[in-house]
């Protein structure tokens, strides 16, 4: 690789530059020198003029990775929160013990939860189990809560006369309420969600950027993430689905394709969603849809192939793709975002629940690839597994947690896993983003080489992250 011209030293000199010595970069070992936040020259021997300079020893240096489908604000909810569902509770006694033990008063915030531990929850059997603090607790689909009575009186003035407010024969509300995230914040503003832990649990994994898929968002919201960007405590670039067209991002965040989330329980008709995907396009903004039965899917492939699809249409999910579906959506230049981890997590489940006929179909991934789908690998965190590498393995093992291997045809090799965490949030599933000159310094620097990264795929591998030419992230441990 040949050395950069440098640029004039009265440029170089106003700005902070290190130098990553001796790395490797698609297969060669070279020199990178970041100046501010961009990367400014590649090349063999570059000076050690640097005011830092980090020894590679040939280890990999990597765009940083994109995580393209998280929700930001119930993840820093969730690390705060009971864990009530497999494999940490399985059963009544175990809920029951992991929701009285946690000491404090006030509201009880539990994720994760599956009917497999003890049925249907409403306010009811919540009453049962809690009754001297308010408790919500959140399925792990994240489409649903539970409240117990106490919860119901503190948010009774979110509660409305839509059907996502389930209530019994005389009209009470039973505690259940459907996609009700945005509506219950507005009764929970004292219960802030911290953002710090969010940071740092994504650097540490190498993650320089996220999208967060959470549908709808509001200007509440939307503030809190800027303003958590702007404070440094949540350095990663944002993109955004559920801001509302003609939203203005702050530094640091952009506008992605809007996001439309399709209620499994409750399609929308033909018509109506035939409407969003028209009023969105005509917006000039791309539509990224929630498809995760074989139902939502065709649906949502016969309204693109009516009104046509356009640069950065998106599948979230593809839960179910049957046969014959792949080559539809290739056809329309659609891309999918997709959540191995949730093999890892929730295959056994799977195994059991999932329909005979819709098990063989079930989050295909290899089959996408060859039929020339763009697919991005993401997390979907808290709902699957935040760490990127743990999402990697499953892609590649497609193994649950007790070691059944799911449609094993389906799985990957480790360098189509990395790939599909480092292309651009503006193309999922697109080639890599290149490390060149000038190119944004969002940068993930290995303990290792790449192929030896690639045989383990493990989070302590990472040994430093840069976003924006500032460390982030560094000094981690290595055990490989």
């Amino acid at each position: 690789m040949s050395r950069s011209e440098p640029r004039p030293a009265t440029q170089r000199g106003a700005e902070l530059s290190i130098l990553f010595r001796d790395i490797e970069i698609a297969g060669a070992r070279v020199d990178l020198r970041v100046l501010g936040d961009r990367i400014d020259e590649i090349g063999t021997d570059l000076p050690r003029t640097a005011a830092t300079v980090i020894e590679g020893r040939g280890a990999a240096l990597l765009p940083g990775l994109h995580d393209h489908h998280l929700h930001l604000l119930a993840l820093a909810a969730a690390l705060r929160s009971v864990d009530c569902g497999p494999p940490a509770v399985r059963s009544l006694a175990e809920l029951r013990r992991a929701l009285t033990s946690r000491p404090g008063q006030g509201w009880l915030r539990g994720t994760g939860y599956h009917e497999s531990v003890a049925g249907a929850l409403d306010r009811t059997a919540l009453d049962r189990l809690i009754t001297d603090r308010p408790v919500r607790i959140q399925h792990r689909s994240g489409a649903l809560w539970m409240l117990n009575s106490l919860g119901l009186e503190q948010v009774s003035r979110a509660l409305d006369d839509s059907p996502d407010v389930e209530r019994d024969a005389a009209g009470l509300p039973t505690g259940r309420l459907w996609r009700y995230d945005t509506r219950l914040r507005t009764a929970l503003t004292d219960d802030p969600p911290d953002l710090a832990e969010v940071g740092n649990i994504l650097s540490r994994h190498g993650i320089t950027g996220v999208t967060d898929a959470t549908p709808d968002l509001d200007d509440a919201a939307i503030a809190m993430l800027a303003a958590a960007r702007r404070d440094g405590i949540l350095p990663q670039r944002i993109t955004l689905l559920g801001a509302h067209t003609g939203h203005l991002p702050a530094a640091g965040m952009t506008l992605g394709p809007r996001k439309l989330l399709l209620r499994d329980h409750d399609l929308p008709t033909y018509d109506d969603l035939t409407a969003a995907i028209t009023h969105s396009h005509r917006a000039g903004r791309a539509v990224a849809v929630h498809c995760v039965t074989r139902e939502s899917l065709v649906l949502t492939l016969a309204v693109l192939e009516n009104t046509g699809s356009i640069d950065g249409d998106r599948i979230e999910h593809a839960g179910i793709v049957p046969e014959g579906v792949a080559e539809h959506i290739a056809r329309l230049g659609v891309a999918v975002t997709t959540q191995p981890g949730f093999l890892l997590d929730r295959g056994d489940t799977y195994r059991r629940d999932v329909a005979p006929d819709d098990l063989p179909h079930l989050y295909p991934h290899a089959r996408l690839l060859r039929a020339g789908i763009p697919v991005a690998l993401s997390s979907d965190a808290p709902y699957g597994p935040v760490d990127p590498w743990e999402v990697m393995r499953a892609a590649v093992e497609r193994s649950t947690r007790t070691g059944i291997v799911l449609n094993p045809e389906e799985r990957i090799d480790p360098a189509a896993a990395l790939a599909g965490y480092l292309s651009a949030p503006g193309n999922p599933g697109g080639p890599p983003r290149p490390l060149a000159r000038g190119a944004r310094a969002d940068l993930c620097l290995l303990h290792v080489p790449l192929r030896k990264a690639l045989t383990c795929l493990d989070n302590s591998v990472v040994r430093s992250v840069m976003i924006g030419g500032r460390i982030v992230a560094r000094n981690l441990s290595h055990s490989s």
